[in-house]
């Protein structure tokens, strides 16, 4: 056996020599809030003396209050939403959820890692190659919570980071029971044995070589793997189970993308006040915006496009020449705490709206204003038929400016749905049903745009423009709660941010 000793290992055998009776970490049976490691009796040892692999509030006071265990969010609330998903399990049934792993770009070199968002929804962990099994407990009221994930190893720790290892996640993270995920093999057999049905969504194969990896999507050759423990189960899908769950935001969960919401708002608005010549160079300050003003990371890859280029929906290029007399379309948003704000905003490149730029863009406003006001869940609305309505009043409004309408003319100058569910993904919740009428706790975008292609079908003056105005709303019963308000969007306020 090494020598080598992690530091948990040392205060287990300091305390042992110290008190003969066994060791263990301090539990928290409600749940409340993370532990404060510590010893019995004389030997104390502060949390913040410890490593991690993610920041917990002992050593990272200036990112979580007390009792958090990500930013916002409470040990509680993640508890809650355990026991939330075990009430929508039948008797004995369990989940399984898989942690992302690290993607890599070549050889060693890696992107940033990006946790599963329904693994981090329910555990509030953000390590790779991590394994969640939730079930009802006994009494079928509360949940049972077993965490399997990396231990602490110093060698791989010099050249990864901390870990937080099976002590934390017990300790920390609140799991029933624990154990180091490289013996998965082992452990997972008894607990399926006992399971009625089997809730998971890892189903397809997937080429990383992670431990957990080559476990789960049958990588491995010398033992079980996952799918052949599960042959004599009964499997179904989690994502339904996931979205109902997911769909509606707790307050914790809107006041966090009220604040990514805020901070990706001031960007726009500071972007608007310069004088851009490049798309590369405006992309470039709105990523750093996002980040001085206090979001963890970019939502998504964000589209900058001068002129013709914001034809295209999704245009990530962003290497073209800004001309004074065309729009810059600029479609981004920052993270934080693991929600997400989405923002599109298009303005005057010259800073100064001509004649025409005015006319279509006041047309895309006053849809988005109305489709806003519709937001509340007094108004028994989907999202389907907000895009009905946003497809009926900018075909009223482009034909007042001199469009030909006919023939289904919207279908060509708004070619993308009006609206998606936004939370910790910028597309949240896929799969979830646009036709559900929009309740308080739902968060949309309303994003109405039209996108003139240079065809003689359409007013010349018109052409090459591609404009849309985005906004990221919580649902609320009475009023709409929009969550970007510091993204200005009046012709009036755009004109003088430079004036």
């Amino acid at each position: 056996m090494s020598t080598r000793r992690t530091l948990w290992q040392t205060l287990r055998r300091a305390n042992d020599v110290l008190h003969p009776h066994p060791w263990r970490l301090t539990h928290v049976s409600s749940r409340q809030t993370p532990l404060l490691p510590r010893l019995y009796n004389t030997l104390t040892v502060n949390a913040a003396d410890l490593s991690f692999g993610q920041p917990v509030h002992e050593t990272h006071p200036h990112l979580l209050q007390p009792g958090e265990l990500t930013p916002g969010i409470t040990a509680q609330e993640y508890a809650d939403r355990r026991t939330n998903l075990a009430a929508k399990l039948p008797d004995k049934a369990i989940a399984i959820i898989a942690a992302s792993d690290i993607q890599f770009r070549t050889g060693s070199v890696f992107y940033e890692f990006h946790q599963d968002p329904d693994f981090l929804y329910l555990t509030g962990f953000n390590e790779p190659e991590a394994l969640a099994i939730i079930g009802k407990d006994s009494t079928g009221k509360d949940h049972t919570f077993h965490l399997f994930v990396r231990e602490k190893d110093p060698k791989a720790e010099i050249w990864d980071g901390a870990r937080s290892g099976t002590n934390a996640a017990r300790d920390v993270f609140n799991a029933d029971e624990t154990g180091d995920i490289t013996k998965l093999n082992q452990l997972l057999p008894n607990i399926l044995g006992e399971a009625s049905e089997v809730y998971t969504d890892i189903t397809s194969p997937n080429a990383n070589q992670s431990v957990l990896q080559r476990f789960l999507y049958g990588q491995s050759r010398k033992s079980t793997t996952f799918a052949e423990l599960l042959k004599n189960s009964k499997v179904n899908r989690l994502r339904p189970v996931m979205n109902d769950l997911r769909a509606f935001k707790s307050a914790a969960e809107i006041e966090l993308m009220r604040k990514a919401g805020k901070a990706s708002g001031r960007a726009h608005t500071d972007a608007m006040r310069k004088t851009w010549t490049r798309e590369k160079e405006l992309d470039t300050y709105i990523r750093y915006r996002f980040a001085a003003n206090g979001c963890d990371t970019l939502a998504f890859e964000p589209v900058v496009a001068g002129g013709k280029n914001a034809l295209s929906i999704h245009y990530i290029r962003n290497d073209d020449v800004l001309h004074d007399d065309e729009f810059a379309l600029v479609d981004g948003g920052g993270k934080y705490g693991g929600y997400i704000a989405d923002i599109t905003r298009t303005w005057p490149v010259n800073g100064k709206f001509s004649d025409a730029q005015r006319d279509l863009y006041e047309a895309v406003l006053k849809v988005q204003r109305t489709l806003i006001s519709l937001c509340r869940g007094s108004a028994s609305v989907s999202l389907d038929k907000l895009h009905s309505i946003a497809e009926e009043q900018l075909s009223n409004e482009l034909r007042q400016i001199g469009f030909d309408m006919s023939f289904k003319a919207i279908e060509s100058l708004f070619p993308h749905h009006l609206s998606h569910y936004i939370g910790m993904d910028v597309h949240d919740t896929v799969g979830y049903s646009r036709k559900v009428l929009l309740q308080e706790g739902h968060c949309i975008t309303i994003e109405p745009g039209i996108y003139v292609p240079d065809d003689e079908r359409w007013p010349k003056h018109f052409r090459n423009m591609g404009i849309r105005i985005e906004d990221s709303v919580s649902i609320q019963e009475d009023t709409p709660f929009v969550l970007t308000t510091e993204a200005v969007k009046e012709v009036v306020d755009i004109e003088a941010l430079r004036a």
